[in-house]
């Protein structure tokens, strides 16, 4: 990965504004976020010691504190000055806390850890959307110069990073297509068999409906009525132009269907969507 993939997400979210007025304002919202994204990502591309957390036990501890919470302020302004009033009041009153306020934050989202033992319970939701914005292109920056390769059976959650998937996406692949999921944190891709439930793992067809809209036919909901969940996947063999990321957030239409018929979305996205 490289900086030009935030860009493009960029671009596709600004591009899919201009097309989707019922999701305009979740994905310009998204454009702002992706931008600070990309500066950071392009900062720790340059910096001496994201190859030194590439290789450390606890890379989140070689990160000087006064530039997380520097960092972090950073976007607190982007989401104030562009994000929906709920989150720009959230960010405000998270900029109130002090810095070991925000280095709990973090670190706790980062070491994927529960918030129950910490005495100092947040929102989640809120909390949870500015931890992930911030540390996912760590978290990227860290496992593309790690370099890892991963087989054998195939994995319900990350191979990297240990959290669900956030989305799938079928790719072409000779006369038909692959699947694969992609994590929700780190944004790690791995292969995934087509006809089973990432949640819980059945296989039965039967038990695996698909729904899929008009206005965005490469999107679509895969089911579950087993367990009850559901992940969406962007068909990329019906829109090579898509951005999986950008287009799972557009066809937020889809996670009201979704919900409306009882299923419950097997990990939210960056948007807490």
């Amino acid at each position: 990965m490289n900086t030009n993939e935030w860009q493009r997400r960029v671009i596709r979210a600004e591009e899919m504004a201009e097309r989707h007025a019922s999701a305009a304002e979740i994905l310009r919202f998204y454009a702002a976020v992706a931008r600070f994204q990309a500066e950071f990502y392009r900062e720790l591309e340059n910096s001496e010691w994201i190859g030194k957390a590439a290789s450390c036990s606890d890379p989140f501890a070689l990160w000087p504190d006064r530039e997380v919470a520097g960092g972090l302020r950073r976007l607190l302004r982007v989401v104030e000055q562009r994000g929906p009033a709920t989150l720009g009041e959230a960010a405000r009153e998270l900029a109130a806390r002090d810095e070991q306020s925000h280095l709990q934050l973090l670190s706790v989202f980062w070491e994927n850890t529960s918030w129950e033992n910490t005495g100092n319970a947040p929102a989640a939701g809120t909390d949870n959307f500015f931890a992930r914005a911030y540390l996912q292109p760590y978290a990227v920056g860290i496992r593309t110069r790690a370099r890892l390769r991963w087989s054998g059976p195939t994995a319900f959650v990350c191979p990297f990073c240990k959290r669900k998937p956030g989305l799938g996406v079928l790719r072409p692949l000779g006369e038909g297509s692959q699947r694969s999921l992609i994590c929700s944190f780190c944004l790690a891709e791995w292969e995934f068999r087509r006809i089973v439930c990432p949640a819980c793992g059945e296989e039965d067809p039967l038990k695996l409906p698909v729904y899929a809209a008009e206005e965005l036919q490469h999107v679509r909901v895969e089911a579950c009525d087993s367990c009850k969940c559901y992940i969406k996947t962007v068909d990329l063999t019906k829109s090579g132009l898509g951005e999986p990321l950008v287009d799972e957030m557009a066809s937020v239409a889809l996670d009201l269907w979704a919900s409306e018929h009882g299923y419950a979305k097997l990990q939210v996205n960056l948007l807490q969507l």
